[in-house]
Formats: C-alpha cells, structure tokens, sequence
C-alpha cells in the first residue's frame, strides 16, 4: 500500500526556503509519494502542466516518488511528450508514475487544444500505443486518423521502464487499464464499484492474454479539521471553487473529519484491493494537511496489518 499527498502550489511557488520546508516535511512523515495534477485551460483558466511540474518536485523531494495524475494525454503529440518523459526518467529514475486520463469536466479545454471532445478516447488509446513504443527505445512507426510518423526514436529509454496508470471511471478506461496499465486509478467511486471495478479490468485483461494489472489506486479529496462542520465548509469551499458546482454533488466520495474518521472511510476501498491512495488533503494549513495524512497513513497501515509501504 502506498499513501500519496498532493504536489500543491505551496510546494511549487513561493520563496524557495519556505517550499523547501514542506519537501522536508513530507520526506520526514510517512508518505510514499507526491501526485499533482495536469490541466491546460480548467474552467475559468487555471491549470498545471504536470511533466513540467513533476520535474520541479522530483528535484525538490529526492527520496519521493511523483505521480502526474492524471496526464491530458490526449491533448498533446505523443513524440515530443516520450521525449519529456524520457528526460524525467533520466533525472529522477524509478521515481516517476505517469496517470493518464481523457479529462472531460471542461469540453472548452478540449476543443481549444484542437481535439474533438468525442475523440478524445479514441486519441488517448492511440497515443498510448504510440507511448508503448516510443518508451522502449526502439523506432516507432505510427499512422492513424489523429497523427503520422515514421522512425520515431527516443533515446535513451526510462530504465526501468515508467509504470502507468488509467485513470477514469468509465467502462472505456477499464478496458483501456486493461490494455495498456500497470493498473487504474479510480475517482469519484464507492467501495463497492471499486471492487467491481477490479473485477471487471481483470475480466478484460483474460480476454486481452495479459497479466492482471495490480497497481490499483483512488483519488480522494479530503478534508481535515478536529471541527467534522469546519472540515466539511473547507472542503466545500475549495472544490466549489475548482469544479463550478456544488459540493453536494462530491460530498459522499470525500470524506472529512479527523484523521481517523478519513481513515475510517477509506478503509474499505483497501480492502476491496485499493493500493494506492492519492489524497487531496483541504487543512487549515499546507502543514496541518501534511500531518493529516501521514496519520491517515499510519492509521491505514495499523489495520493493514503489515506495516509496509
């Protein structure tokens, strides 16, 4: 099981000393992994780019692993992007999980990169089989109705190889987990179509001829706050502000309270098979949700018995 914080704007803006501290925090808790987003154009314009920003914490924290959950794969040329995730793996080697997800919440930030919005699945399983070749350092031919090239090559190939990750809750991208993922990524999900889930990705693996993948993980907003009403109106606040609408749409998929009761709530996805968890945390303080979930991780870990990452 491996339990992940958000790569937040605190760790990738402001004076460098201050950042600094928060590496160090998260190095010294027990947390297995940062992740951070990627969005070009988001709603009302925000976004990240999550290649360029997972370069900037894998710099910054040298013992963590980075996830970019989940990379618009979609919305870029597969070439140029094996070419920047070749150079991460060059810099931060076995520290870099690319997730990789066709967005939607925003059609405007779809179109405006050039891509249909119903297109976008299509695409990302395209690029994804482009990536497949791309990664392993070999020439790549790849013609399709989205992009054309021959003899595409990127060297030096990630050694060892970058896993991957589907992420998406649709039946398509549990075929595509099935397909091209070391596992899938779930948000916005129960326990119990979590597990089904599972179930489902390994039925499609079977019928593929490839191995089950196991690397499953969810990703969870969180909010943290002894008061269970303040941790509830923090979290609300922020991700009413994120997704443009009310958080009574979200509130049963992002627990909140104290550590313990988050912890309570996540407790099942683990045991439907959940081994990875990426969490939002929404504390009084970058540090305050630092703490958070660590604790949540030590609960977690206490219940699982082995005390392993």
């Amino acid at each position: 099981m491996r339990i992940g914080t958000l790569g937040s704007d605190a760790l990738l803006t402001g004076p460098i000393a201050e950042r600094r501290d928060l590496a160090q925090r998260i190095e010294s808790a027990s947390i297995d992994h940062v992740f951070i987003a990627d969005h070009v154009s988001f709603h009302t314009g925000i976004g990240m780019d999550g290649l360029i920003n997972a370069g900037v914490l894998a710099t910054l924290l040298p013992d963590t692993e980075v996830c970019i959950g989940v990379y618009l794969l979609a919305l870029r040329h597969p070439v140029p992007v094996a070419r920047q995730l070749a150079s991460l793996a060059m810099t931060a080697p076995g520290r870099i999980v690319l997730g990789v997800g066709v967005g939607g919440e925003d059609r405007h930030e779809i179109e405006i990169c050039g891509v249909d919005p119903a297109r976008r699945g299509a695409r990302t399983d395209h690029c994804l089989t482009a990536l497949e070749g791309l990664l392993s350092g070999e020439a790549t031919d790849h013609e399709c109705e989205f992009f054309s090239f021959r003899q595409a090559r990127i060297l030096p190939a990630p050694d060892p190889r970058i896993p991957i990750l589907i992420g998406g809750r649709a039946d398509a991208a549990l075929r595509r987990a099935a397909r091209f993922g070391d596992g899938w990524l779930g948000v916005w999900s129960s326990p119990k179509r979590f597990g089904e889930a599972i179930a489902e990705i390994d039925a499609h693996a079977r019928a593929l001829g490839r191995p089950a993948p196991r690397a499953h993980g969810m990703q969870i907003w969180c909010g943290f706050d002894p008061d269970t009403k303040q941790a509830r109106a923090r979290l609300a606040q922020r991700m009413q502000a994120f997704y443009q609408v009310p958080f009574e749409r979200f509130e049963r998929y992002a627990p909140y309270g104290r550590p313990e009761d988050v912890a309570a709530a996540l407790r099942p996805f683990l045991e439907a098979g959940c081994r990875r968890f990426n969490l939002m945390p929404v504390a009084a303080s970058e540090e305050a949700g630092i703490e958070a979930v660590a604790e949540v991780a030590a609960h977690l870990r206490t219940e699982d018995g082995s005390g392993q990452t």
